[in-house]
């Protein structure tokens, strides 16, 4: 994480970023975020990112009456200028702390907003996927939404790397591929692309909806066969981009870098999605 983070329209340390413990976001998790990559030191797909975090603050409920899309991208430029970033990355949070009338509380703000950034995520060259044991609910009230209740996604991760793999597929509750544990899923076969539907709980990737205008894509609620037949697999998130999958399980893909995986360098150097 680099040295400033953007609260509440504040640049000040990270270390110095405190939010209240007797808030909705501590207690309940109530709290969304979106990860943003940074090319040439502007947000990309900005207007995708703003889209979504409006929508899912929405269905759960955060009040995003404070704010507006062009004070917070002032915010986002501001650090981004802050902490002298060319490329990079940045995750932007909006924090439930209304008052919690379980337990009589009063609070400043109803909700707070941080930005914070790094750089991008570092990735095997040679990058080893395995099957989660965790299932996904896509009945879900949380289903498709981005929250802080990252937890099942996390020890998702940390249970493959213990097992020697460096990301896992994640399949729902009626054994559908839906993602991998930090980023979307694509797979190649006989020169067709997939990726799952909505419909299985994935999450509507901003990176995968990239790819999705600039590639034909079937939509598919599909098995874990379809990942071991495919001739392909890529992962797509903000902090890594699209990479190519080198194993899966015991199966091993060919080295051969597919066109896909190129599909942000020509938009590095373009204004288009400012």
């Amino acid at each position: 994480m680099h040295c400033f983070a953007s609260f509440n329209h504040q640049i000040i340390s990270a270390e110095n970023s405190f939010l209240s413990a007797i808030s909705p976001a501590a207690f309940y998790g109530r709290s969304i975020f979106t990860t943003v990559a940074i090319y040439h030191s502007k947000p990309f797909l900005w207007q995708k990112h703003w889209l979504r975090l409006t929508k899912n603050a929405r269905k759960i409920g955060i009040g995003l009456a404070e704010f507006t899309e062009q004070t917070i991208k002032n915010s986002f430029l501001e650090i981004i200028a802050a902490n002298k970033i060319i490329n990079g990355r940045a995750r932007l949070t909006f924090f439930d702390e209304s008052p919690i009338s379980t337990w009589h509380t009063s609070q400043k703000h109803e909700t707070s907003f941080l930005i914070n950034t790094a750089d991008f995520r570092e990735i095997s060259e040679h990058l080893r996927l395995t099957v989660s044991p965790f299932r996904t609910n896509s009945t879900s009230p949380l289903s498709g939404v981005k929250s802080c209740n990252y937890l099942e996604n996390i020890l998702a991760l940390e249970d493959a790397k213990m097992k020697g793999f460096d990301e896992a597929v994640r399949v729902n509750e009626r054994g559908e591929i839906v993602s991998a544990c930090m980023a979307n899923i694509f797979w190649l076969k006989d020169g067709k692309v997939f990726t799952p539907s909505l419909d299985t709980g994935c999450l509507a990737g901003t990176t995968r909806e990239f790819v999705l205008e600039n590639y034909s894509v079937c939509h598919k609620k599909a098995k874990l066969n379809k990942i071991n037949e495919a001739d392909t697999v890529f992962l797509t998130s903000a902090g890594i981009g699209v990479v190519q999958i080198a194993e899966f399980q015991e199966k091993k893909f060919s080295r051969e870098s597919h066109e896909i995986t190129q599909i942000l360098k020509p938009q590095m150097n373009t204004d288009e999605h400012r």
